[in-house]
This record gives C-alpha cells, sequence and structure tokens, in this order.
C-alpha cells in the first residue's frame, strides 16, 4: 500500500526485484486502494427504443462475508453531484450495451466519493423494493412492458425520489452460532403487519415484507438462508431506521432460529445511526462474531417492568375465574420480585412495586427504584406481539411463556434484546434463591453437530487416535459447507451418526473416550 510517490516508487522496485528473483519475470500487476470503500450501486432501466433511465442508488455497503444484510435507498454518504455523475455513467454503460430492461450498476466508492466500475447486475436485484418506495415506481411491471416492446413511460426528468427506505433480509440462520444455518418447520411465522405491497406503488411510507414461506411450512436445507425481505419507507432516514426497529420488534419467528436480533443490533449501533460505515463495518465492530451482549438495549430496566405488568394482567385474570376451593385463590401483589435468569445460575433479583392496575383498560404503574415506568396495552395474554404504550410513547414487543426448563417464566424480547424472567412474590423470591442450580450435562467428550444439517462425511471411526485440529466431519446446509475439527487430542470412543444421516443442532456425532 502506498500513499505519495516516494512509497509507490519504492513498493514498485520492492515488488519487481522480488518478482524477478522468484519468477524470473518482473512484471507486476498495480491495483488502485480504495480507502473505506462503500458499496453503492445505480438502478437502471432501458428500452428497446434508445431510452435509458437511473432510478436514483442503493446503499448497500453493510454486509457480511460479502453478502448483503441491510440495503437503504439513499445513500447517506454521496453527494448529489456524485449521484448525478454515477447516474449518468451507469446509463452511458447501458446505452453502449443497447441494454433493454431493469439492471444494476454496481460501483466501489471511497472516502473521497470517487467511484469505480464493479459489475453490472443484468437481472432485478433482491434490494429493488427500496428504490421502487422512494420513486414510486413498479420496477417489475415495467420490466414486463419493456420486454412487450414499450417505450419507457418516464423520461429522467420524471424520475423522483421521496422519503427514505431501508430493507433487512431475513435470514434463517442462527447469529449466536457464527451465523449458521436454522432449518426446520416454521412452527410461527407471523410477518409486521403491512401497510405496503407488491405490485402497488400507491401506498408508501410504511411496512412491506415479501416472501414465499408461510407457517407450517419446511426451511429446507438445500437453499439460499433468506425466507424474507422487511421493507420499510419512512419520512427521513431517522424515520425509516425506527420503523424498522418497530417491523423488526413485531416479526415473529419461532421453530428455525433468524438473524433478527442482529438486524436489530445493526441498525441501533451509533456508526450505523450516524451513517458513517463502510464495507468493512461488521467485520470492524464484530471481529469474534455476534453474541447476546453485542444487543444494547436503551433501557433494559423496560424490560423487567413489562414482564412485571403482564404477570400482573396474569394474575388480574386468574382472580376473576369464579369456583375455585377454598385456598386456591389467586392474591395480587403490588410488591413483586422480577428474577432475570442466566443459564449459569447466577440469577439477578430486581423488586418492583405495581400500582394503579386497571384491568379494562390495561394500564398500570410499574416501579423499578426510582425508574417508573405508565403502561398500557389491550393485548391478550395469549398474543406473541405485544403492543401499547408506556409512558405515552408506543412499544411493540414480544411476550410468551418459558421454555421447558422454566415453563412458568416470561421471555421478553424487544429492540433485538431478549430476557428470561420469573415474577414472584418477595416470599417466593426468597425460596428461589435457595434451589440448587443443576449445571449442564458435561458434554466434552462429544463432537456436536453446530447445526442441522446432512453429514456428507465421517472421517474417524471407533478406536482411532486422534490429535487436535485433525477433521472429524463434514456438514452440509444452504450452501454451506462446514467442516468440524477435534479441539483435542483423543481416542475416537464410538461414532455415534452415519454419512447421509440429517442432523439437529447439537446432535452427537462422535464420543471420546473418557
Amino acid at each position: 500500500m502506498a500513499f505519495n510517490d516516494k512509497e509507490a516508487l519504492e513498493g514498485f522496485t520492492s515488488c519487481r526485484n522480488e518478482a524477478r528473483n522468484s519468477f524470473g519475470d518482473d512484471r507486476v500487476f498495480i491495483e488502485k486502494y480504495v480507502l473505506e470503500p462503500r458499496h453503492i450501486e445505480i438502478q437502471v432501466l432501458g428500452d428497446a427504443h434508445g431510452n435509458v433511465v437511473y432510478l436514483h442508488e442503493r446503499e448497500c455497503s453493510i454486509q457480511r462475508r460479502h453478502q448483503k444484510v441491510i440495503e437503504e435507498a439513499p445513500s447517506p454518504f454521496i453527494s448529489d453531484a456524485t449521484r448525478r455523475a454515477m447516474g449518468e455513467q451507469a446509463v452511458a454503460l447501458a446505452k453502449a450495451v443497447n441494454y433493454q430492461s431493469a439492471g444494476t450498476v454496481e460501483f466501489v466508492v471511497g472516502k473521497d466519493q470517487d467511484f469505480y466500475f464493479l459489475e453490472m447486475n443484468t437481472r432485478l436485484q433482491v434490494e429493488h423494493p427500496v428504490t421502487e418506495c422512494i420513486t414510486g415506481l413498479d420496477l417489475v411491471e415495467l420490466m414486463i412492458r419493456v420486454a412487450a416492446g414499450e417505450k419507457l413511460p418516464i423520461t429522467q426528468a420524471d424520475v423522483r425520489r421521496e422519503g427514505w427506505a431501508i430493507e433487512c433480509r431475513i435470514n434463517a440462520e442462527d447469529p449466536f452460532r457464527n451465523f449458521l444455518p436454522s432449518t426446520g418447520r416454521l412452527v410461527r411465522f407471523k410477518p409486521p403487519k403491512e401497510s405496503m405491497w407488491q405490485a402497488d406503488t400507491t401506498h408508501r411510507y410504511g411496512v412491506r415484507v415479501d416472501t414465499g414461506v408461510f407457517e407450517g411450512g419446511e426451511i429446507p436445507m438445500y437453499y439460499d438462508s433468506m425466507i424474507a425481505k422487511l421493507i420499510v419507507h419512512g419520512t427521513d432516514r431517522a424515520d425509516a431506521i425506527a420503523r424498522m426497529r418497530e417491523a423488526l420488534n413485531g416479526f415473529v419467528i419461532r421453530g428455525v432460529q433468524s438473524n433478527i436480533p442482529f438486524q436489530a443490533a445493526l441498525l441501533a449501533h451509533p456508526k450505523f445511526v450516524s451513517g458513517a460505515f463502510n464495507t468493512g463495518f461488521i467485520a470492524e465492530h464484530y471481529p469474534h462474531g455476534f453474541t447476546a451482549h453485542d444487543v444494547a438495549h436503551e433501557d433494559p430496566s423496560f424490560l423487567l417492568a413489562l414482564a412485571a405488568y403482564v404477570r400482573r394482567k396474569s394474575r388480574s385474570r386468574a382472580a376473576g375465574i369464579t369456583g375455585r376451593l377454598p385456598g386456591y385463590a389467586a392474591p395480587e401483589h403490588r410488591d413483586m420480585v422480577v428474577v432475570t435468569l442466566a443459564e449459569d445460575g447466577q440469577h439477578v433479583h430486581t423488586p418492583v412495586e405495581i400500582d394503579d392496575f386497571d384491568g379494562i383498560s390495561g394500564r398500570a404503574r410499574v416501579k423499578l427504584g426510582t425508574q417508573c415506568y405508565e403502561i398500557e396495552s389491550t393485548s391478550r395474554l395469549n398474543d406473541i406481539v405485544f403492543t401499547g404504550t408506556v409512558n405515552g410513547q408506543p412499544f411493540t414487543a414480544q411476550v410468551e411463556r418459558g421454555d421447558a426448563q422454566h415453563p412458568l417464566a416470561y421471555r421478553i424480547g424487544h429492540n433485538g434484546r431478549r430476557i428470561d424472567t420469573l415474577v414472584l412474590s418477595p416470599r417466593v423470591a426468597e425460596l428461589f434463591r435457595l434451589m440448587p442450580f443443576k449445571a449442564p450435562p458435561d458434554m466434552s467428550r462429544f463432537v456436536l453437530s453446530p447445526m442441522p444439517g446432512l453429514l456428507v462425511e465421517v472421517s474417524v471411526a471407533p478406536g482411532q487416535k486422534v490429535q487436535a485440529g485433525e477433521r472429524i466431519a463434514v456438514i452440509e446446509a444452504m450452501k454451506m459447507e462446514n467442516v468440524l475439527f477435534a479441539s483435542a487430542d483423543g481416542v475416537v470412543a464410538k461414532v455415534l451418526a452415519s454419512k447421509g444421516e440429517s442432523l439437529a443442532v447439537d446432535q452427537p456425532i462422535v464420543e471420546f473416550a473418557a
């Protein structure tokens, strides 16, 4: 890398010498280095009559492993002059090849807004809805009309730009397991309420979901992990980000894991909010993968207050049930303790007070120390998506009962953060502190499948001595091959799965001798 003429000359000379000494050929290849590169693409549309227009740009710099994660239009980075220059270059390219359809000209743009051609995608792209939102044009319809020989009904002067649009790719992958594919049955699939639809550009400034899956359907291991596209259109970028965060809060997916928590964390990241990012954003800020600790909630106490509120609402309903035997009435406690459950048994106890509960309006005041939350909601207790207001501001969260280990717990999800809680009376909370912690079983002697998939190779046999780092097995799912290696030296005791077998998450494949 060279930043001036002197460094360029020294580097060029050094490379030529090394190439000559190593290969007998001193020819070298020099490539432009782009500082803080951004991936920005221009949507074009051409007809058979020589007309080509550009429909502004899309910012696609938020990428993981060179795959786009979030797209938006317009870009928060480029100037109007750069936008016009890029658009004119894209149109010139399309005219030079007599292009007739929708297409995308992709560029790498440096921090100085110099731009360089990458490639042209001669098709409609996944992220085309954000362009439809800001322009009000139906790209699919226009493609069909152009293919039928019609002239474009618009000129460049007719292309407008209104508001801001963002798209999140909802993938069936587990962000807490290094984004490994997640397959299986969609036990629940309930996207947020839509106010925009495909093939209808008259309804804008809302939420749109493009998908082909359905509740009860199977997410197989043979295809790409994307199962839906979530698109929002706002008046400006801040409004679009807020709409997207609320839409993600209301997107219910159960049965398979999804990248929704990761999307929520990205949208809340200060660098993303400010627009100060490039294609290395995820690698820079999540170098060791994504964990639950990476989901920073702006008000974690609200999750505890919501758990207490839902428990109070449940007790109120139970108190209205008639015909109970003496002594089995459901007391309504004012003082409660919210116990945040932790996998290591280090549970956190938080005292709360619940005042002025009104079962008709669904309104209550929840106090946690000096913090007070006025919560009002008409959502039913069996609704996973819980909507209402807190201190006068609207919220959307997900509330449901816990898992088999803690069936009486409440699982609260909001803005990518998820907690499991028990809401107990003070006396029961004291007794809960005395409960012994049951550690999970020791699985260190086993090689477990990190993801659901097809076992395509088992490289060891019973009795075989294995060294750390040696290949054990290969699992394949959603166009991804995952090779498993031994973490320590050992002797294989048993091979518990066969080649060609479909594996579940954490299913044992190989057991080592003790």
